[in-house]
């Protein structure tokens, strides 16, 4: 009997939102396996953002931001990136072009507060949520992600083709300065209103063009090439190798030929390279979790030099104060091989934390630390409290306060 396949589309406004579907329904089914167009994934959507304010975004230092301009005319594709200057929106076409602008949850709370709808993956996975405004007719062309992405329609309408088929041609164009597809041929076709969302698992191809002015959120997943995750961790083994630990021969023997690289100095070569690597699981874990409590684009809280001392955080906590993450303080945290069954590991922007279990949950969990979380924490978990706010991923607002 031939096992009939999920449907490629749903209507969520049922529920449960914004799956339309239990979440491990979800995971079992799509998950990096198919697409899934979901309608009323957030049904009567409003978005939080305006176009003003993300084209005003764009033109701050430090926002990566794109304004990618299409020409039909000739099949032609222009790329420039921020900050823009106010004045260089105003006398764009009424078509044809998209502005792209990454991050947009770091700026915007009520960006942010999408984010625990997400809640059904792993939150250090999420990288960002992108957010774009197309003119009517704008794009950035056929092109492939290689990984996940929900595309959350905010305002206006978009059209998306996608290629579902089980081995599409991937290859790039050679006459254009971004990655697009030389051959797409779209197996579903969709226009999507707001609420509607798209999910597309890596490496499927897609299209997307405004069928009016529009807006788009992108909320992208993290997923490190394994060449990056070789890089950072050879740089690691590297920088924490003892200078003593050497290629080295004391079996060696008289060579039949003294210019070959004989099978025992490979042999000798392999052996010292796994001695360098990390067979303590909770050294590898440490890498990890400071490797992707970073953000790839570098940006990290500022340490912060005016932070209060422990005594003056506590009575202005008791005072009804309370500390509000940094938007760029990415945390996660990891149950510890050593230390007992309760030992945990909390990782923040690439720094890690001993503590338990239950205070490295809360605090990878908190978007706010009041006098309540505060006191239910152990001495260890005060004093990282205290040295996350020095670091900057906290910021103290006493305005709270009474």
């Amino acid at each position: 009997m031939t096992e009939v396949p999920p449907p490629i589309e749903i209507d969520a406004a049922a529920g449960p939102a914004p799956l339309g579907m239990p979440p491990e329904t979800f995971l079992r089914d799509y998950w990096q396996k198919r697409p899934l167009l979901i309608r009323n994934a957030f049904p009567g959507f409003v978005s939080p953002i305006t176009p003003e304010d993300l084209a005003g975004l764009a033109c701050e230092d430090g926002v990566l931001a794109r304004l990618i301009e299409h020409d039909k005319a000739r099949d032609g594709w222009t790329v420039r990136h921020g900050p823009f200057a106010e004045d260089d929106f105003p006398g764009l076409p009424h078509h044809d072009w998209t502005l792209l602008v990454q991050d947009v949850d770091k700026w915007d709370a009520d960006l942010r507060a999408l984010l625990p709808h997400f809640d059904f993956l792993p939150r250090w996975r999420i990288d960002d949520i992108m957010v774009s405004f197309a003119a009517t007719g704008g794009s950035v062309g056929a092109h492939v992600d290689q990984y996940d992405v929900f595309l959350l329609q905010a305002q206006g309408h978009r059209r998306w083709q996608i290629d579902a088929s089980p081995a599409p041609p991937l290859e790039f164009r050679n006459d254009v300065d971004i990655k697009l597809l030389r051959d797409f041929q779209p197996t579903h076709d969709w226009v999507l209103g707001p609420g509607d969302m798209l999910y597309l698992p890596p490496g499927v191809p897609h299209h997307g063009v405004a069928e009016d002015p529009c807006l788009t959120f992108s909320v992208g997943m993290r997923a490190p090439s394994a060449a990056e995750l070789l890089g950072d961790y050879a740089d690691t083994l590297a920088a924490d190798a003892p200078d003593e630990l050497r290629y080295a021969d004391p079996d060696l023997v008289l060579p039949a030929d003294a210019t070959e690289i004989d099978e025992a100095a490979m042999a000798r070569v392999e052996a010292a390279l796994r001695r360098l690597r990390m067979d303590d699981p909770d050294r590898f874990g440490d890498w990890f979790g400071a490797f992707i409590t970073t953000y790839r684009s570098a940006v990290q809280p500022a340490p912060d030099d005016d932070a209060p001392p422990r005594t003056a955080l506590e009575r202005a906590l008791a005072a009804g104060a309370r500390l509000w993450r940094h938007p760029w303080s990415r945390m996660a945290w990891r149950r510890a091989r050593q230390g007992g069954p309760g030992a945990a590991r909390l990782y923040a922007g690439g720094a890690a934390h001993a503590l338990d279990v239950d205070d490295a949950r809360r605090l990878a969990a908190a978007d706010t630390v009041d006098a309540t979380l505060y006191a239910g924490l152990a001495e260890a978990g005060k004093a990282t409290v205290v040295a996350l706010l020095a670091a900057g991923h906290y910021r103290l607002d006493e305005e709270d306060a009474p």
